[in-house]
């Protein structure tokens, strides 16, 4: 995969990543949250079309060459993120908080790191 076609993946994940756990600020607060929770005030049915999402993310990374093991570690970050986001009320306030998807930004970004060639 050229470097060009990487860098795109990598901006389509950062802005989905983005978009669903940090798009949007409280005035005042440092609270940011995005998409993951307001979906997530509709218990379950919510959180399902949150973790599709999240699985698109899994799938972009899979498509960039991320290893099995970085893959499992954010699928577990995405089912965790809708068991407990699935819970009325207090499942919100666990997905503004866990932020899934920033967390496998990150997976990702040191996957990709530690992939890359050395600098001379």
């Amino acid at each position: 995969m050229s470097g060009v076609d990487q860098a795109r993946r990598l901006r389509r994940i950062e802005t989905l990543a983005r978009t669903l756990d940090s798009k949007f600020r409280i005035p005042g607060t440092g609270i940011r949250f995005g998409w993951d929770g307001i979906l997530s005030i509709l218990p379950v049915a919510g959180d399902t079309v949150a973790a599709g999402l999240s699985a698109y993310l899994i799938y972009e990374a899979y498509k960039g060459g991320a290893r099995k093991r970085t893959l499992t570690k954010m699928g577990t970050n995405a089912g965790v993120d809708w068991l407990f986001g699935s819970i009325p009320v207090v499942g919100t306030i666990f997905d503004v908080a866990y932020k899934a998807n920033t967390r496998n930004l990150k997976l990702l970004q040191e996957e990709l790191a530690r992939q890359a060639p050395p600098q001379a």
